[in-house]
């Protein structure tokens, strides 16, 4: 046996290499690149350069050329596409370059190198050290290739994003940091997958399938929630978050994940579905697989596959049970399914049904749920319904168990379904991207072609409404105006307007109810419990006002500041009718100020103002910052008591360390309202 070599020294060419591979932006010590691309590597302490090499490259804890999680390569004169490969570039006295290029469709994750001389006889081999290999979207090899480098900037290297929020009726938006390339981020979404209960099962197995965005994709799905895995995120959508942070006071994920390590991998309380995308839209950015954050208003939630929903009101009007719902679109080819299921890929981490027998959710291909291609992998059915599902009003009476069908309307669920525009911090709606025209023939064809292929077309359902009661016809028609500001603060001004569509009188007794709720639309507190009676001439139409006043929904509110507002009307000899607002109240504005130009390693002075719209003082105000590039970590300012209409003033300095466009996040909480948000993009100049 020949003595062991001597540990050489490496250079890492970090810089060049870092700018070639797009992974400059990572603070590391340690070499990461992407796969299908070639990077240089310079080592000394071989006694004769000349001689012939071996390179070891070695990932997971059993590498296995087999499995291909290990690849053994010599020196050769042209790079390969298909194999890892390696030219020699220079050489000198005692120190020798090499370009080192892997396949594009290696395994992704953490590798060991090493090299061997074959004629100092059998010594073992040297290690080089350690680097990181990543997805690469630049190389048209590769299953995340992604033709346009715009979107790949906006898709992978991008940190700030704008997630859309409110409701159909008022759409709203808040900026998040997704931080994918800040401080331990990288190693802690590498852990993740080691955390896995595939890797748990079978890490061998596991690491061999990390070349695929599908499965890692999936297998992500499932990390983000605690559910089965102790994953990142514990879900929490009742409106009271003891014992944790609410999910509207995170502005970023990197908290949350460096929250996740810290407790020693226990799951980080509390998320809603807005966090978990967020969360894992970081992971697979971080990875480099393009992925971005997408919002479905008046989203279904089809828990028994039948691509109907079904909506219950007892006589008072109340609903018994989504304003909007926030899953990923991540970006990849589909090998398994044909080129033209390939692109954006649908995937959800929020855990709503099992898949497999966990909580995990995709990827499901976009271009299938438009086409209704619902039988194709994975978990097409849910995500169409998500966006399709026809939508079914029942009264529901307790004492008998008696269902009555109101009125059923298939053109509700899946609107406005929006994601941030590249480059610009704008709202781009992609509804069309999922779904024909609503109300199309083409769109109602594919709704009836994905029922055929699930099975539904032939199956007796004796949950389903009848016939006669889908033809029925109302009497009477409403609806809810509003008639004033919708800010946490101001009295709550509606008008119910009842139209009479006969020509006959209607007499028409009205249960009202008005409840705060989470944005899933789940009742929490009721503010307002009312009846009303009322008589309509033939053809009449007629203004009911109603006014909630702060003061009765100030301490009854959650902090999805969302209020539900229902009008069950009962008229004499007729069918029920249902009319119903889901109300998003705005925050008052606050306002960020850059007090002079941003400049690269300058104090500058910040300053946010907020003025008290209410006539209460405020107590335990707080502002919470964040900015990559701008400041490390969250900066956390108590501010002082802010009395009835007053302005409140909060400075503070920046010192910037990179150039660039750069957004800085602010966050104030008191006691009367929680997690006001905005941004404020910062040009930084040299």
């Amino acid at each position: 046996m020949g003595q062991a070599a001597t540990q050489p020294s490496t250079n890492w060419h970090l810089k060049e290499n870092g700018r070639d591979h797009h992974t400059s932006k990572f603070s590391s010590k340690e070499l990461i690149v992407r796969r299908g691309q070639a990077f240089t590597v310079t080592f000394n302490g071989t006694r004769q350069p000349e001689q012939n090499l071996t390179f070891i490259a070695e990932t997971g804890p059993k590498p296995s050329k087999l499995a291909k999680t290990q690849a053994t390569f010599g020196i050769s004169s042209t790079m390969s596409t298909e194999s890892w490969s390696a030219i020699l570039q220079s050489t000198s006295s005692n120190s020798v370059s090499i370009s080192i290029s892997s396949p594009p469709n290696a395994v992704i994750g953490r590798y060991k190198l090493s090299v061997q001389t074959t004629s100092s006889g059998s010594s073992s081999p040297a290690i080089l050290g350690t680097f990181v290999l990543l997805f690469n979207p630049w190389s048209s090899g590769d299953d995340v290739f992604m033709p346009n480098k715009a979107e790949c900037e906006e898709y992978v290297l991008e940190e700030f994003g704008i997630i859309f929020a409110g409701n159909k009726n008022h759409i709203n938006s808040f900026g998040w940091n997704f931080g994918q390339f800040q401080g331990d981020i990288l190693n802690i979404c590498l852990a993740m997958l080691d955390r896995s209960l595939n890797y748990r099962q079978d890490p061998a197995t596991d690491v061999s399938h990390r070349n695929d965005p599908k499965y890692l994709g999936r297998v992500l799905s499932a990390m983000v929630n605690a559910n089965d895995d102790q994953g990142v995120l514990l879900g929490n959508w009742s409106g009271n978050y003891e014992g944790g942070k609410s999910p509207n006071s995170w502005t970023g994920s990197g908290e949350i994940l460096q929250n996740w390590k810290k407790s020693g991998f226990k799951p980080v309380r509390y998320g809603q579905c807005w966090v978990f995308a967020a969360v894992l839209t970081t992971v697979l950015r971080c990875l480099g697989i393009p992925t971005r954050t997408i919002t479905n208003f008046s989203s279904a939630h089809d828990a028994d596959g039948n691509l109907r929903v079904d909506e219950f009101y007892d006589a008072s009007g109340n609903h018994l049970d989504r304003n909007f719902h926030v899953w990923n679109e991540s970006w990849f080819s589909r090998s398994d399914l044909g080129p033209s299921y390939s692109g954006w890929q649908v995937l959800d981490a929020t855990p709503q049904e099992e898949s497999g027998g966990i909580y995990q959710c995709g990827p499901a291909s976009r271009n299938a749920i438009k086409e209704g291609d619902v039988d194709l992998d994975y978990d097409c059915p849910f995500v169409f319904a998500e966006v399709n599902a026809d939508c079914m009003y029942w009264n529901y009476e307790a004492t008998t168990g008696k269902k009555t069908l109101m009125f059923s309307k298939s053109t509700v669920i899946g609107q406005f379904i929006s994601t941030k525009a590249v480059g610009r911090d704008d709202r781009v709606d992609i509804t069309i991207d999922y779904k024909y025209e609503e109300g199309s023939t083409k769109e109602r064809d594919i709704f009836k072609k994905a029922r055929k292929k699930l099975g539904l077309e032939d199956k007796f359902d004796p949950t389903a409404p009848t016939p006669q009661e889908i033809d029925q016809k109302p009497d009477i028609s409403g609806r809810f105006k509003v008639a004033g500001p919708l800010e946490v603060g101001k009295d709550l001004s509606l008008i119910l307007v009842l139209e009479n569509l006969q020509s006959d009188t209607k007499t028409v007794h009205v249960n009202m109810t008005a409840w705060s709720t989470v944005y899933t639309r789940r009742p929490v507190h009721e503010i307002r419990k009312d009846s009303i009676s009322a008589t309509l001439s033939p053809k009449e139409e007629i203004q009911l006002p109603i006014k909630i006043l702060y003061t009765e929904y100030q301490q009854q509110l959650t902090t999805d500041n969302t209020i539900q507002v229902t009008a069950l009307c009962h008229v004499e000899g007729g069918i029920q009718v249902l009319v119903q607002r889901d109300i998003t109240l705005d925050n008052p504005a606050i306002d960020i100020q850059v007090l002079g130009e941003a400049k690269v390693n300058k104090e500058v002075d910040v300053e946010v103002i907020f003025t008290n719209p209410i006539d209460m003082e405020l107590m335990n105000c707080v502002l919470q910052v964040q900015g990559n590039d701008l400041l490390r970590g969250i900066l956390e300012i108590d501010v002082p008591p802010v009395k009835a209409s007053e302005k409140s003033s909060t400075k503070f300095k920046l010192i910037p360390f990179e150039t660039g466009r750069k957004h800085l996040l602010v966050n104030f909480s008191c006691d009367k309202f929680a997690d006001i948000k905005t941004f404020k993009m910062v040009n930084v100049i040299d």
